[in-house]
């Protein structure tokens, strides 16, 4: 048998590009490149998620394949939901909104890249996709009209460029809460999330007790910085950070407060080091979902380091990523991502502590390490309270 033999599979293709890209470019290169770059690790971070892989990713266009076209649609429907919470925070005119396409077929594997008809046929369906929507095959089609809960539009037969043969085209309109969240590949069972917010009221008031004791977000721009002559107050001599809300990627927008607290827990933690200059969480969380460069919040709160990052939580599952930048000159000191079970997650935050600490060269003191233990390890206890600190905040802005 030849050993130079082409080595054929059947995969589903996921196809990507941005709406008026063109005109985005135009209007203002830079800001369109730092927010292609974001919605890019949108991609990353789902498409893994799911199983799939990242083929390739020129200029505005993206390519992943999937083993499953099942895993391939979920993973699109959760990345347009994701990047239209996104688009929100940006004006009308700065919005970035991707085209899909998802094909199942036959490809041509060579080494990592992968070649054919099956390909040709995504790229196509992208086409006719309107911008934050997802168009897949009639073969896609076919194996996951019974096993998800969308809304399936059929478009017709319709000829496509260099194809020799018509293709079913449908049009894809999710359900809210239509499909499954993963996190390290597991799923969460039905109405698990539902159920943390029971007992809001008396957490309510638990969190008006425990507000005076606990009360002690992503976007960055690498190439605009912090100008020195503009920041409104001088730098501190000693190394100043601003800890941003972290984003709160989980489909079920009740896990805000989950979020939160860990911001809260990081900033906190920071504040008991005598050597550091924190932000205080009222002046921080005033930037909560918006769209806001490092480097306007290095002039605006007088800091020269930003830490920003993101939480996604399914069951007991979470992942972290977090990244500390230099809001003076752009660069990334330190970057990472975390998946761990939730009952670590008080060892995570002191992990990523003294990772900062360790970007910053900050030495720790007896002291200091005394009051960095002094916080409460009781996962229940600390859910409760920032759940209620969360819906407390909530109650105080109506």
């Amino acid at each position: 048998m030849s050993q130079d033999r082409t080595k054929r599979k059947l995969s589903a293709i996921l196809s990507a590009d941005v709406k008026g890209y063109s005109r985005l470019m135009g209007e203002d290169e830079l800001a369109t490149i730092t927010t292609i770059k974001e919605y890019r690790e949108v991609f990353k971070t789902l498409i893994d998620q799911y199983n799939g892989r990242v083929v390739d990713s020129p200029g505005d266009n993206l390519l992943a394949e999937f083993s499953s076209v099942v895993d391939a649609v979920e993973c699109a429907v959760e990345i347009q939901e994701h990047l239209h919470r996104r688009n929100a925070a940006l004006s009308q005119n700065r919005r970035m909104e991707f085209r899909i396409g998802i094909n199942l077929g036959d490809v041509i594997e060579d080494g990592e890249s992968i070649y054919g008809e099956g390909i040709n046929i995504a790229a196509r369906l992208e086409g006719t996709a309107k911008g934050g929507g997802i168009c897949i095959s009639g073969t896609a089609y076919d194996q996951v009209k019974n096993k998800l809960s969308l809304d399936f539009q059929f478009l017709g037969k319709q000829a496509v460029k260099n194809i020799s043969y018509p293709v079913r085209i449908y049009r894809i309109r999710p359900k809210p809460k239509a499909t499954s969240e993963k996190i390290s590949h597991q799923r969460n069972k039905p109405g698990q999330q539902r159920k943390m917010a029971l007992g809001a009221v008396s957490i309510l008031i638990i969190a008006v007790a425990a507000w005076a004791i606990f009360n002690f977000y992503l976007r960055p721009d690498h190439k605009q910085v912090a100008s020195v002559e503009k920041i409104k107050l001088p730098l501190p001599d000693k190394p100043s950070i601003a800890v941003l809300p972290f984003a709160n990627l989980s489909r079920d927008p009740d896990q805000e407060y989950f979020a939160d607290g860990i911001s809260e827990n990081i900033i906190t933690a920071l504040s008991h080091i005598r050597e550091m200059f924190v932000i205080a969480r009222n002046s921080t969380f005033t930037y909560k979902g918006k769209h806001v460069k490092v480097q306007q919040v290095g002039e605006e709160l007088g800091v020269r380091y930003v830490l920003e990052g993101s939480v996604q939580r399914a069951g007991d599952q979470i992942r972290v990523t977090a990244q500390l930048i230099d809001a003076t000159t752009g660069h990334h000191l330190w970057a990472e991502r975390y998946d761990r079970k939730l009952k670590d997650i008080f060892a995570l935050q002191d992990e990523i502590t003294l990772k900062i600490l360790t970007a910053l060269q900050v030495k720790l003191t007896e002291g200091d390490q005394a009051r960095r233990m002094s916080t409460t390890n009781n996962l229940e206890a600390w859910g409760n309270v920032v759940k209620g600190s969360s819906l407390f905040e909530q109650f105080e802005r109506q």
